[in-house]
């Protein structure tokens, strides 16, 4: 059974609006093993509303519109569902009757407008909504269904739970269908769908790579009756990716690479601390973001003028002089300075140029070193990170967690 939805709303368009109840509704169909091929989203127009559920009528099984229920001009997709299915708009005196207990009950004045929320398609039946007075309608026509839903989450969201979940899950002969995501560090996009190639073809499960920011992450989806099988078939392709990209592999699903940098940490008995500039705080922020961080977090310091970096790190001046405070050399000696007054096994250091544009040294925007201080030896990596000020400051922050992770699974990222 394939299904598609239709977002109805102007504010969804402009911007202004954020449509999550599509991202539920998605998750939804998933659970209930409903391939979604198709997504629209369309203004508060009724040609274009009946036209995208035409559109969709004619691709999919089951059409879900989310939005234009309520009372007033703009609120168009029951005008929209008759008009596609060529059938009249009939006003339905029970529902009329009431909307109006529930207005007198609510102590609201009545107006006229209200009576289009008892309008129904001819052939339809309305879905109650215990939270509102935009009830859902359900359509049948030619084998298909169309289902109307209304967008204020929380009507939308227990008419999901109690009506449309139990009707698919019915509808889909009950599978399902069951991601896992593996999130790799220290590798881009086109060099791990390299490596893993000879892996992407396979139908179910399945695998796709997606870019995010500093990593990225590799969804593995089975179609199966529960999770339990589902996990049984994407194991042995989870075994085979985790064989070619080794510690690539930090953490599954949720797991940030923070979480996993503190578990490795904590597991090893190790502690780490940092010297931040452009960062001025992130690295630190997101590490101790993560329950438990006292196990190994010790402390850090934000060094963002050259006399900082002087004074609370020890960086001699006339190295900062010689090669500038953004530089390898510098780098290095902030994160031995970090370490040194922390007294961690560890100690992360990053200098950069976040911008807007270059620094006062001509050092370009998005000019970034990371450094790590252990016991043995400082490793210093130069980045370049392309521009936008919040970009750069969070890219540096995800180069110095791997940097990290590299060096605690000892191997070369």
């Amino acid at each position: 059974m394939r299904a598609e939805v239709v977002s109805v709303g102007t504010e969804l368009l402009l911007g202004s609006t954020i449509d999550t109840n599509a991202a539920t509704l998605g998750q939804l169909l998933a659970e209930c093993g409903i391939d979604c091929s198709f997504r629209q989203t369309v203004g508060d127009n009724l040609e274009r509303a009946t036209q995208a559920i035409r559109q969709a009528l004619d691709r999919s099984d089951c059409v879900i519109t989310i939005g234009g229920l309520g009372p007033t001009e703009d609120d168009l997709t029951r005008n929209a569902i008759a008009a596609s299915c060529d059938v009249e708009l009939v006003l339905q005196p029970e529902m009329l009757a009431t909307l109006k207990q529930i207005f007198d009950r609510r102590n609201l004045k009545w107006v006229d407008s209200n009576q289009r929320q008892a309008m129904l398609p001819v052939g339809g039946q309305f879905i109650d909504n215990p939270f509102g007075t935009a009830a859902g309608i359900r359509m049948d026509v030619d084998g298909k269904i169309i289902l109307a839903l209304p967008g204020p989450p929380r009507e939308f969201k227990p008419m999901l739970a109690n009506y449309v979940k139990p009707l698919l899950a019915k509808l889909s002969g009950g599978s399902i269908i069951h991601s896992k995501v593996l999130r790799v560090c220290g590798m881009g996009e086109s060099r791990v769908e390299d490596a893993i190639k000879d892996l992407l073809h396979t139908s179910n499960p399945s695998i796709a790579p997606y870019a995010k920011t500093w990593e990225v992450h590799l969804r593995l989806t089975a179609r199966a009756k529960n999770v339990a099988e589902a996990e049984e078939l994407i194991r042995p392709l989870e075994s085979g990716v985790r064989q070619i990209l080794g510690a690539h592999v930090y953490g599954t699903d949720e797991t940030t690479l923070e979480m996993a940098v503190g578990e490795r940490l904590a597991a090893l008995n190790l502690t780490v601390s940092a010297a931040e500039s452009c960062t001025a705080g992130l690295l630190m922020s997101r590490l101790a973001a993560v329950p438990g961080a006292s196990r190994y977090l010790v402390g850090g310091v934000v060094t963002y003028t050259e006399q900082m970096k002087i004074q609370e790190l020890g960086v001699p001046e006339q190295l900062i002089e010689a090669h500038s405070p953004v530089s390898e050399q510098v780098a290095e000696q902030m994160a031995i300075g970090a370490r040194k007054r922390y007294g961690t096994y560890y100690a992360l250091a990053i200098t950069g140029v976040a911008g807007p544009g270059p620094d006062d040294r001509e050092n370009p925007e998005g000019l970034v070193y990371v450094a790590l201080a252990g016991p043995h030896q400082v490793e210093v990596e130069q980045h370049h990170l392309g521009k936008g000020r919040d970009s750069i400051r969070m890219r540096a922050s995800q180069a110095a967690l791997t940097l990290l992770w590299r060096r605690l699974n000892h191997t070369e990222l």
